[in-house]
């Protein structure tokens, strides 16, 4: 551990899964937090199912866990026993930070909400990450990367060739996330210095972050992994987490990631519960084996539906997707603004107009309504006067562009 690790002496719960929560708990953990990571006996996160997917890449290692839960200490608790709840609950009395990325239905059937757990220990950090945001009609979706970030977005549809090929960079796609990076290591900064009372120099890179961005294909290719080619068939190497066409000819990504109790769920939708206990399709080695007609079946059942009406039966029976939207329907998405990431800016002389907000949200605390962009210089003079310039000074300063 570095001689000097600025997160010692914290202790941090993560009762996460997959990545998005436990990855905030990992970077706190390299900065030496006590983290301890909490998991279901038996199978542990789900996350450890990854690379046993098809379309995953494969190492002798498992490198989801290689990549996310280092350093960590892992507890398995069942909490669904009174007696699991309760360990938790001790933990938490101990604990600075609860980090989850849990449905709201999880954590209310659980009890261990943000007032559940503040009532036993008020003095706790509680960080809820959420697929949709806090509030709409899709707020207590279940939701990846793949489908809230990647597909909901826009990302998807923008960044690839109308050929397949690799598409333009778009822009910022890389400098918005960087900052939020550069946000935390200032934040651990000012950290430092409530406990030191001494600056610091703290960076990241593009680079560096990009590297975080993609870290679960490097994380595989480090340890080696084979990854999968997508052949001259045309059809995805994992038929359970692809891109279909609705009868209305709208794109959607489907996700199953736990596809021993997803897949038969999805069979059940369309009536043919037999179909998930088909040999050709019950285990993930028969359903690489047998891709290509896997996905010609379900590519034909989705094309008897038009997307609204799939929306409907998905939402009924829990079955994890997201649409694929252009940009036009991107900027017309309701959950965008009920999520907060979408919000007004009055405008003088042009009226109201939408923004796009920063990802960061306290409860409790109101962020500041978002305000034009200042003209050039605006405000030179009024804060030279506050430093005690003088109007000669402050014009000799601005060149001219103020009369002070």
């Amino acid at each position: 551990m570095p001689e000097e690790s600025l997160l010692a002496g914290l202790r941090v719960i993560d009762c996460g899964t997959y990545v998005a929560g436990p990855a905030a708990a990992t970077v706190m953990s390299d900065f030496g937090a006590e983290v301890i990571k909490i998991e279901r006996p038996g199978g542990g996160d789900l996350w450890r199912l990854f690379s046993k997917l098809p379309g995953s890449a494969k190492a002798e290692l498992d490198w989801c866990s290689v990549l996310t839960s280092r350093n960590k200490k892992s507890v398995a608790i069942d909490l669904g026993r009174p007696e699991g709840r309760e360990a938790l609950i001790r933990l938490v009395r101990t604990a600075d930070v609860f980090v989850t990325n849990y449905q709201r239905t999880l954590l209310d059937k659980f009890r261990l909400g943000w007032e559940d757990l503040s009532a036993v220990n008020d003095r706790l950090i509680y960080a809820h990450l959420t697929g949709y945001g806090d509030a709409g009609e899709d707020a207590d979706d279940p939701a990846f990367d793949a489908l809230a970030y990647w597909a909901r977005s826009g990302l998807m549809t923008g960044v690839a060739g109308a050929d397949g090929s690799p598409g333009s960079p778009r822009p910022g796609i890389g400098d918005h996330p960087t900052s939020m990076s550069l946000f935390g290591a200032i934040m651990l900064g000012l950290y430092r210095r409530e406990r030191s009372g001494k600056g610091s120099r703290v960076t990241t890179s593009l680079m560096a972050s990009g590297a975080w961005a993609n870290a679960c294909d490097i994380q595989a290719k480090l340890l080696n992994a084979v990854f999968p080619q997508r052949g001259a068939d045309k059809h995805p190497p994992n038929p359970l987490t692809a891109v279909y066409l609705s009868r209305d000819a709208k794109m959607f990504l489907l996700v199953q990631i736990d596809p021993d109790n997803e897949f038969p769920r999805l069979c059940r939708t369309f009536g043919q519960p037999e179909l998930a206990a088909n040999e050709l399709f019950a285990t993930n080695e028969a359903r690489a084996e047998n891709a290509g007609a896997l996905y010609a079946i379900l590519q034909a059942q989705f094309e008897t539906r038009d997307l609204a009406e799939w929306r409907m039966i998905f939402k009924a029976n829990d079955i994890k997707w997201a649409p694929l939207p252009r940009l036009d329907d991107v900027v017309k998405d309701p959950q965008m603004r009920a999520a907060g990431a979408i919000v007004k800016l009055d405008y003088p002389g042009v009226g109201s107009l939408e923004t796009v907000n920063s990802p960061v949200f306290v409860n409790g605390v109101a962020k500041r309504q978002p305000a034009p962009a200042p003209d050039i210089g605006a405000d030179t003079a009024a804060v030279l006067r506050e430093l005690g310039y003088g109007p000669a000074e402050i014009a000799k300063i601005s060149g001219g562009m103020c009369n002070g």
